[in-house]
């Protein structure tokens, strides 16, 4: 079992930086693949970007790829995205996933385990 609990988000301009982080519960933490999702409204929920056990390797969904960066501390049970050059399409609760799965899974329905989420507001 692990409990997620996003922070970080909040309003900021156009062009402007976020830094989301997820701290994560239990002794486990450097098994899970962990990733970032963000629903708008009125829209399905969609991958953002994922970084395996190691950290090693990452993906990012095309729309946010070279904005955005994830990072993982395994020491402090934390997963982080770092969003540079917002824009107001970026705008969406964002959540902090995990999956056991061993790979790069992207879908939703992958993952075992979700943060509540947070809200990223990004004005034009």
């Amino acid at each position: 079992q692990v409990q997620l609990v996003e922070s970080g988000g909040g309003l900021v301009q156009a062009g402007g930086s976020l830094r989301l982080s997820c701290a994560a519960s239990g002794r486990t933490f450097s098994t899970y693949v962990m990733g970032w999702f963000r629903q708008a409204p009125g829209k399905e929920r969609e991958f953002v970007a994922h970084i395996l056990r190691s950290g090693i390797m990452t993906r990012y969904a095309d729309s946010v790829k070279g904005r955005f960066t994830i990072s993982r501390d395994n020491a402090k049970n934390t997963v982080d995205l770092q969003m540079n050059s917002l824009k107001p399409e970026d705008t969406a609760v964002y959540y902090c996933a995990a999956t056991s799965r061993l790979t790069l899974v992207s879908s939703p329905s992958d993952y075992d385990y979700w943060g509540q989420g947070i809200q990223v507001t990004v004005s034009s």
